[in-house]
């Protein structure tokens, strides 16, 4: 299923955005523990701004394996994540919550793959329909996440290096968050 090409969007979907490396540079081998680190990626907020209007809902979800792990706080994480919700709102985007599982342990139900985080977010927002949901992430254990609950998933190419599609876990590849988005730009939107 290629989403630009056989699905309409609309206000219906939902869109789930993994953050480091998709919304934010990545800082690779280290964590982002302040505000002051926190550099949007190429084109994110624009991205997210086109998006915001197609999609019904706009929910992050990330690992944050760094509070757990103590190199930043709980506080630290929320102001980051405020800041940037903020940030986003004032290019004309929006995010409609974040979900951050902080546990250091791979098997917490909320630490991606696993799927504690879509769970919480299909509680606070009952009209997430996960088949009508694209997940965007930068790794394989967001394209995991994906398709356990049936996602499309589209796989941005800032970490690792392009896959040979077909894929089992990747229906679409892009560079970056706003590569995608502008492939979307052309659609008649509906609702």
């Amino acid at each position: 299923m290629t989403i630009n090409t056989q699905a309409q969007i609309d206000k219906s979907w939902t869109l789930f955005l993994d953050r480091d490396g998709v919304i934010n540079v990545e800082n690779v081998g280290s964590y982002i523990t302040d505000w002051t680190e926190f550099k949007f990626c190429e084109g994110a907020t624009e991205a997210i701004k086109y998006l915001s209007e197609m999609f019904g809902a706009v929910i992050v979800v990330s690992n944050q394996r760094g509070v757990g792990k103590g190199i930043m706080t709980l506080n630290d994480l929320k102001e980051i994540n405020s800041n940037m919700v903020n940030a986003i709102a004032h290019a004309g985007g929006k995010v409609d919550k974040v979900y951050a599982a902080t546990s250091i342990h791979d098997s917490d139900h909320n630490r991606k793959p696993n799927t504690g985080m879509a769970m919480q977010a299909k509680e606070d927002f009952p009209m997430v329909d996960f088949k009508r949901s694209v997940m965007v992430g930068n790794a394989m254990l967001d394209m995991e996440f994906g398709k356990r609950l049936g996602m499309h998933t589209v796989f941005i190419t800032s970490k690792f290096e392009p896959v040979h599609l077909p894929h089992d876990l990747i229906d679409e590849q892009y560079p970056s968050l706003f590569a995608w988005a502008k492939t979307l730009t052309a659609l008649e939107v509906v609702g």
